[in-house]
């Protein structure tokens, strides 16, 4: 595997933004909700020292896949422990998709920068930033969504279908490293992920080109 440090360099604050803000987003939600467990734990600061966790971020930076820590969330404090468990884990993707189309209008908004007072190549490097900014985010809200435990899409659907708390969902969640580890050395998750992600980021995109 080739390893281009200008490319990471570039991909680097979207990550840190794209996981932090991810987990920021779970843990804020979940104490809006009810749940104060998040806030007790740290967890709701935008720090990104808090959210990640150092061998998900290398995973992500060298092998294109990774995690950062998960917010505990203890739904018992919920109001409504299946809408509220369902908002919560929508959050962290809903997150990485504003976050995605805020960096788009960044790219807008620094074309129309007068070149006196942001150069060429400056211009350059910061788009290159954006431009990773908004693909990495939307890996993260498509990857997100995935309904295989633990990913968040897995709470939304298991929730949805009232087996959140099944004996199915606890033997799936067992065997996710395993069922996530076989989807990628398979080049099934890319199978599978693959083309909404490139619909939702060139449906972003588009307007700038």
């Amino acid at each position: 595997m080739d390893f281009d440090i200008v490319q990471t360099l570039y991909m680097l604050p979207g990550i840190i933004i794209g996981l932090t803000f991810h987990e920021f987003a779970h843990a804020q939600t979940a104490v809006w909700l009810g749940d104060d467990t998040p806030r007790l734990q740290g967890r709701t600061s935008l720090n990104p020292l808090v959210h990640i966790d150092i061998i998900g971020f290398l995973m992500l930076v060298i092998a294109h896949f990774g995690w950062a820590k998960p917010v505990q969330v203890d739904t018992s404090n919920f109001k409504n422990r299946k809408r509220d468990d369902i908002l919560v884990s929508l959050a962290g993707p809903v997150m990485n998709l504003l976050l995605a189309v805020c960096f788009v209008i960044l790219i807008w908004a620094i074309s129309y920068i007068p070149e006196s007072i942001l150069d060429s190549n400056t211009l350059n490097i910061l788009q290159s930033i954006f431009v990773n900014a908004v693909w990495m985010n939307v890996v993260l809200f498509v990857f997100n969504l995935l309904p295989i435990p633990p990913l968040d899409g897995s709470h939304v659907v298991f929730g949805l279908l009232g087996l959140k708390d099944s004996s199915l969902y606890s033997q799936i969640y067992q065997m996710s490293t395993f069922i996530l580890l076989i989807l990628i050395i398979t080049n099934v998750i890319n199978i599978v992920i693959g083309p909404p992600i490139e619909y939702v980021y060139k449906f972003l995109i588009s307007p700038l080109l």
